[in-house]
């Protein structure tokens, strides 16, 4: 249980124009956030808004949530980690995921299977890099030096001096054998939902075996509005996208995760209305409660109400998003206190 919440501020990824949140970033960290989170998925990249908010900042650490395996070779994730970790006084944590195949195969143009072996590789490889080994590994996946090419390759050191030797590295996960296996890998999870009353119940098998410290930094979509029903709305209008637009029909990992939330025939009606072009009608057939469940809606007397029942979660960082009312940040920093 995480009685002592953390809160995180998560911008995630633009629009479609370029967002800069700079004034958002200083109210959160005036007020006390621990942390300040990006993300990628084919538009914005994670790290360039991260280090222009390290650049303005001085305390607030930073998090991507997250990067995505497909989009960089292991060397070059470490090198662009190590170089902003070094940048900002060691305040990085390196939030990693592997996407899903619409993106990794339409997008980057690279294979999708085996994921969890992929992601095994991946950090082992940059835990590496860090600790200035040598680039060497036998992974089938990102083999060091390229065993067919020239035959030239040279296995190098990071010229760089990291100032740790150890980023830390949470795993964006959905799953229950991927959550396991951050548990074995790194320093912590980052689910993409979590509802506050069922996670528990159908992640406990999978957190089992975590070691102490280990971190579960959730996005919690904070909609403020006196009125619960349209602060609903909003959330529901991102998990109609989620679970009807990011994945293919036949393998989307958010539909499937909120299916295991006890939700699966909601949300095989949601996807078909949102593939069917009716996204209105896609938005309107998300459960209440499952909106309701993984994020913090209503009025700011509710939402205190509702953030008690996070503590009694794995959760240790609830990463607030939608908001940008320094008022807001101020309340949501006083009720987690």
């Amino acid at each position: 249980m995480a009685t002592d919440l953390k809160l995180g501020l998560m911008l995630g990824y633009w629009g479609a124009n370029p967002d800069d949140a700079t004034e958002t970033v200083l109210a959160a960290e005036d007020c006390g956030f621990d942390s300040v989170w990006t993300a990628e998925a084919y538009g914005s990249d994670a790290f360039t808004p991260l280090t222009w908010y390290a650049a303005r900042t001085s305390r607030i650490k930073l998090g991507t949530g997250l990067v995505q395996l497909s989009a960089r070779t292991p060397a070059a994730t470490a090198m662009t980690a190590a170089t902003l970790d070094a940048l900002s006084g060691g305040r990085l944590t390196l939030g990693l995921g592997v996407s899903g195949p619409q993106v990794v195969e339409g997008w980057y143009g690279v294979p999708f299977p085996k994921p969890l072996e992929r992601t095994r590789d991946y950090v082992d490889i940059l835990r590496k890099l860090w600790r200035r080994e040598v680039s060497a590994s036998d992974s089938a996946h990102y083999p060091l030096p390229y065993p067919s090419g020239t035959e030239l390759g040279k296995s190098i050191k990071l010229t760089l001096h990291p100032v740790r030797d150890r980023i830390p590295i949470l795993i964006g996960a959905e799953g229950p054998k991927n959550v396991e296996m951050a548990t074995q890998i790194a320093d912590g999870w980052l689910p993409i939902f979590f509802h506050v009353e069922r996670g528990g119940d159908y992640y406990a098998e999978a957190l089992a075996g975590a070691p102490d410290g280990f971190q579960v930094c959730c996005p919690v979509t904070v909609s403020v509005n006196d009125d619960v029903a349209t602060a609903l709305e909003f959330v529901k209008w991102s998990l109609a996208f989620y679970i009807g637009g990011m994945g293919a029909a036949s393998m989307n990992f958010h539909l499937n995760v909120i299916g295991r939330m006890g939700y699966a025939d909601a949300a095989a009606e949601v996807q078909q209305l949102f593939l069917s072009g009716d996204r209105e009608a896609a938005m309107k057939a998300v459960p209440d409660d499952l909106a309701d469940g993984i994020a913090l809606c209503g009025p700011l007397d509710r939402i205190r109400e509702r953030l008690e029942l996070w503590r009694k979660t794995p959760v240790t960082t609830i990463l607030a998003g939608g908001l940008r009312n320094p008022e807001h940040l101020k309340a949501l920093a006083d009720m987690v206190g």
